[in-house]
């Protein structure tokens, strides 16, 4: 093996005159590479070991599509295992294949949309869209549905874990083998396809990654070379406490650098490889402290520094590309520059906004809502910036694991009530018109009410039922996307609370940019079910406010009624504090949004 075959880096390496192999076994005596190429004999293709825990070989003969494993001894204990790099495999406890990416991408360009006019639209492959309920959807059925989520105004798709897991159905946050496209779903060039057809409709792409566990089933990085200790899980895994999780004890040592380079390199392969605009990172307060920050604090300092590394790397290489981390304890400096001592994410999903909401929609009493929470759900911001935070009312955790959907848990058994339906419409406008990223969960946009499982497809059927409801939704994207072209305000990082009646249940904010203070966006809120005449309220800015948005329209279905709602202009009167005033009708549980 000559020098001129040794190339840079980990797995099956295609090249131009064969595949070359390299492999992290630190404590194996011998490593070989099996497969199609060689007959699968273990003593035809052995590794030399680079001596740093390296073993590398190169095999002119090796091809694209062949299946291959590596023969891993340890003293007397033989071992078969699956490449951890393996980019394609037969399946999670099958062989590895060798694989190359090799597609024609139309849109290398595209860029994603400013952060301030994002809409984040939630989505798992094998229930989005299935044909029949013994059909698991795949990367193809959501490419062929592209069109329908362009159309509703959505720009930016979060797609629910899609490295191999165990079987063909999953959330998919239990990764077997990380850099591995879940074969059921499609494979590698089904995804690339899917990621550059909703590029070319400018619809962005954030793929959620899972480090803070791997498995814990069919996982064949479990002992990989044999060692361990404590009956731990060997070199990838702490082999102390540090190893639990919620999920299994099969918490990544991060205080290797191979590990650490092992996730690395799966968080670019993702942005570099396949083109996608971000990362969502499942659960990062299990990556930074062993309990989750649930209990005692007992933190993950190796944790905390290869996530600072992993995303400054990626700022620098890709300031683009947006980064979320799913931490939900509401700390801010997960959002922090890590010069600043922070994790270096751009945006973290906001607990501190989806349960209160939920559960203020969901009050049976109007007089239990409380306005003075609502105001401070609407204000809040990590380190004073308002899209560090993603807002929702629905999200893959929020609707299963003893959770539902917003409308059934407005009014449990009658999610079609009139109630539920305009309940749940206010979510929506409060997700859409916060400062912060909005973002839907599949389905909320015809009201799904279905508790969440990966065996069980989405209902279209609503999407029939409730084409009206959908109709508000797009409505509302195409104002908080900018397609409007009159609600810019929305888009802004600054909110006004102008207006607040605890008593009678209606709040109205105002939303604006510092460049444009004098032409931002009017939110009224009505969280009652008595509909109010002449309603007067101080108006910021004065002039001529026409209404974009009337969520009690019959247009949007016709149980709301026809609640009719007219532009108003202010006039003359010291009210709320402001020189002028205006007197506006708000209809029973209704949001109203007006434009300069």
């Amino acid at each position: 093996m000559g020098e001129e075959y040794k190339v840079e880096g980990m797995g099956a390496i295609v090249t131009d005159a064969g595949v070359a192999f390299r492999v992290w076994a630190p404590n194996a005596h011998r490593v070989s590479v099996i497969g199609d190429f060689n007959d699968w004999y273990n003593d035809k293709n052995e590794l030399f070991s680079e001596d740093n825990g390296y073993w590398y070989t190169f095999i002119e003969n090796a091809q694209v599509g062949q299946q291959y494993k590596y023969y891993i001894c340890n003293g007397d204990l033989e071992l078969y295992k699956i490449d951890p790099y393996a980019r394609e495999v037969t399946n999670s406890s099958g062989n590895g294949v060798i694989a190359k990416l090799d597609f024609k991408w139309s849109t290398p360009d595209f860029k994603i949309a400013s952060w301030n006019s994002l809409v984040i639209y939630e989505l798992h492959i094998g229930t989005f869209f299935r044909k029949n309920e013994n059909d698991i959807g795949d990367f193809d059925s959501v490419a062929s549905h592209l069109r329908y989520l362009k159309a509703l105004g959505v720009n930016c798709l979060e797609i629910m874990p899609v490295a191999e897991f165990p079987g063909g159905q999953s959330w998919g946050y239990n990764p077997s083998l990380p850099f591995a496209i879940e074969q059921d779903y499609g494979g590698q060039h089904a995804l690339a396809n899917l990621i550059d057809k909703a590029h070319s409709m400018g619809i962005a792409i954030i793929m959620d990654v899972v480090y803070n566990h791997f498995g814990p089933t069919d996982l064949d990085l479990w002992r990989f070379d044999g060692w361990s200790e404590n009956d731990g899980g060997g070199i990838y895994f702490y082999n102390d406490w540090k190893a639990s999780t919620p999920w299994g004890s099969t918490r990544p040592d991060y205080g290797r650098a191979e590990v650490r380079s092992y996730i690395r390199d799966n968080a670019l392969m993702w942005l570099e490889q396949f083109h996608c605009d971000g990362l969502r990172w499942d659960a990062t307060a299990f990556i930074r402290e062993a309990d989750g920050g649930l209990g005692m604090e007992n933190a993950l300092e190796e944790g905390i520094r290869m996530m600072q590394d992993i995303n400054a790397e990626i700022q620098e290489k890709y300031p683009e590309k947006l980064l979320i981390a799913e931490d939900l304890m509401n700390k801010p400096f997960v959002t922090n520059g890590v010069d600043f001592g922070g994790l270096g994410f751009q945006s973290q999903w906001d607990a501190s906004f989806v349960h209160p909401l939920r559960k203020l929609l969901s009050e049976m009493h109007d007089s239990d809502r409380d306005l003075n929470v609502l105001e401070e759900i609407l204000k809040f911001k990590y380190n004073d910036k308002a899209f560090q935070r993603v807002v929702y009312v629905e999200s893959h955790d929020e609707v299963a694991n003893g959770k539902v959907r917003l409308p059934e848990m407005i009014q449990p058994g009658e999610a079609d009530s009139a109630f539920a339906k305009k309940r749940a419409v206010l979510g929506a406008v409060l997700v859409l018109t916060s400062p912060g990223i909005p973002m839907l969960f599949q389905g909320q946009e015809f009201l799904s009410d279905k508790y969440f499982k990966d065996n069980d497809g989405l209902d279209w059927d609503k999407f029939s039922k409730f084409k009206g409801i959908t109709k508000l939704f797009r409505d509302l994207l195409q104002l908080r996307t900018g397609r409007d072209g009159a609600a810019w305000g929305l888009q802004g990082e600054h909110i006004t609370v102008f207006h607040k009646n605890n008593q009678d249940k209606i709040i109205a904010y105002y939303r604006y940019s510092s460049d444009a203070v004098d032409h931002g966006v009017i939110v009224i809120v009505n969280l009652s079910n008595q509909k109010f005449d002449n309603y007067k309220m101080g108006i910021p800015v004065s002039g001529k406010w026409l209404n974009k948005i009337n969520t009690s329209w019959k247009g949007y279905d016709w149980q709301f009624g026809d609640a009719q709602v007219d532009d108003f202009e202010t006039y003359e009167e010291v009210l709320d504090d402001f020189p002028q005033a205006a007197s506006i009708t708000a209809p029973a549980y209704t949001a109203l949004i007006f434009t300069r």
